[in-house]
């Protein structure tokens, strides 16, 4: 299978070298040619900033006040491309809801390039909303302006969570209108992530059967990822590996906050073992593993228990791709790529357990069945009394110090609660209460991008150009772990009929 990766010419021109506010090194357009599409972002009428994230432009040795400025408004819209920038869009397939798409790449999205942050890290910086690509299939290449904000949002709440992440460095209205279901506001994100790099990426090369283009990837991917492997003889089985073990921790670290992404379709899968792609994503209130969000997930391939199970299937097409990479024997490579497969449960149960052990303050008791079987009771009861997957585990922090009330007005039956509460007590008794709760509360975050809060953050700004509820809400979640007396609202789940009707979409 042969297709030709052509570009579109260039609408916007370079801007002058003085304006620039990124020190360019455009690794990704320098070595892997033939693997994306020459392209310009696309000029809108009215650029307006919504928010450039001025901590994360610090941490990239970028000037926040020059993006700021207008010709800094300019550039983050789209309209001029500052020098040193290689604008490209990548070629990616990808399985879809299990079917496959031998070509999909950035249809809404651009690598503007990369820069060397503070810590010496090699990061993207790339537009979502910029216009057509040669992968766009028809589409406009627009975003619209909810979309761009949910994905600051969720991005922003993600990292002061922990979890790896890419991360939102601006956020632009373009003073147009994009047609979906109706016209809506349009807007550009300017992302950042240690890399674009998706198994679909790899995919793509797999299905054209190109093992130079293939090999060249991976090696690509060796050296920005996992450095450490480069000069193994089995290098490439050693990626396998390692990327499995990078999104066991993910997936379990997600599953630790009720995190459900939504769309784990393989080029939504990083190499990284970044979350990347937020946009029918949801965090779940009341624990139930069947919980789905997402519009077009109508059979719950992708529901809040799935995910591990995902990971793996998405894994697995990571290996068929990498197969003639791993051994020129081709039933050897199998062997070799499916036992890495067969072994990705038992990496995720232990990351998994892991995050349950902290969450519960379990850390230092002795491992074993015991532990686990009181973490997964602990599940159980949460799903048996319809509890709040957040609260319950923080206001386990109250009961830790003897103040059992809040947490137990979470459940319907409190029976249950404090019976399960007497086991738990035994294995972490060695701790004084006060430690006890200052545990639990380093580890379980009062606050989460609640899916409300987030709805009604997005609809403010766009239907009244009020950014106060967005610019509140990512204060709130810039501290999820510290409980604040004037931001108690935030804390509480919607009302039970709002969730249960709550549908979050693709945005594209």
């Amino acid at each position: 299978m042969r297709s030709e990766i052509r570009s579109i010419p260039a609408t916007v021109q370079p801007s002058d070298a003085l304006i620039s506010p990124f020190a360019f090194d455009n690794s990704y357009a320098r070595d892997l040619v033939g693997m994306y599409a020459p392209v310009s972002p696309s000029p809108v009428p009215a650029p307006r900033l919504i928010k450039v994230n001025r901590a994360l432009a610090a941490d990239l040795g970028v000037d926040a006040g020059a993006l700021e400025s207008a010709e800094g408004v300019e550039i983050l819209a789209g309209n001029r491309v500052p020098a040193g920038a290689s604008p490209i869009a990548q070629a990616y397939a990808g399985h879809q809801f299990g079917g496959f798409s031998p070509q999909l790449g950035d249809g809404r999205a651009l690598l503007l390039g990369e820069v060397i942050d503070r810590h010496g890290a090699r990061r993207d910086i790339a537009f979502k909303g910029s216009g057509r690509t040669p992968f766009s299939r028809g589409g406009d290449g627009k975003s619209a302006l909810g979309p761009v904000i949910r994905e600051y949002i969720l991005g922003e709440a993600m990292h002061a969570l922990g979890i790896p992440t890419t991360r939102a460095l601006a956020a632009v209205a373009t003073g147009e209108h994009v047609r979906r279901e109706t016209a809506l506001p349009g807007g550009v994100l300017t992302r950042v992530a240690a890399s674009h790099l998706r198994v679909g990426t790899f995919e793509f090369f797999a299905a054209r059967d190109d093992r130079t283009q293939l090999q060249r990837l991976a090696d690509y991917a060796i050296a920005r990822h996992y450095p450490e492997l480069a000069s193994r003889a089995d290098r490439y089985l050693a990626l396998l590996q390692a990327v499995a073990e990078r999104q066991a921790a993910l997936i379990a670290q997600w599953m630790g906050v009720g995190f459900i992404h939504g769309v784990m379709n393989t080029d939504n899968m990083s190499i990284s073992g970044e979350t990347i792609d937020y946009g029918p994503c949801a965090f779940m209130e009341a624990y139930d593993p069947a919980a789905v969000f997402s519009s077009i997930d109508e059979r719950g391939r992708y529901a809040y228990a799935n995910q591990p199970g995902i990971a793996r299937w998405n894994l697995a097409r990571f290996a068929e791709a990498l197969l003639p990479l791993i051994d020129a024997d081709g039933k050897r490579a199998v062997a070799l790529a499916t036992a890495v497969i067969d072994d990705f449960p038992a990496r995720y149960s232990a990351h998994f357990m892991r995050v349950m052990r902290d969450k519960l303050a379990l850390d230092h008791a002795q491992p074993g069945e015991a532990v686990d079987a009181l973490c997964n009771e602990f599940l159980s009861l949460l799903q048996q009394h319809g509890v709040d997957f957040t609260l319950g585990f923080r206001y386990l922090a109250d009961a830790a110090a003897h103040n059992d009330e809040r947490w137990l007005t979470l459940f319907d039956e409190p029976s249950d609660a404090q019976a399960w509460l007497q086991r738990w007590r035994a294995p972490v008794s060695l701790m004084a209460p006060e430690q006890l709760a200052q545990s639990l509360r380093r580890t379980n975050p009062v606050y989460i991008a609640r899916n409300h809060l987030v709805e009604a953050a997005i609809a403010a700004a766009v239907a009244d150009n009020d950014l106060q509820p967005f610019e509140r809400l990512l204060d709130v979640l810039a501290r999820p772990f510290d409980e604040r007396s004037d931001a108690a609202d935030y804390a509480l789940p919607a009302p039970a009929d709002y969730t249960a009707g709550y549908l979050t979409f693709c945005g594209t």
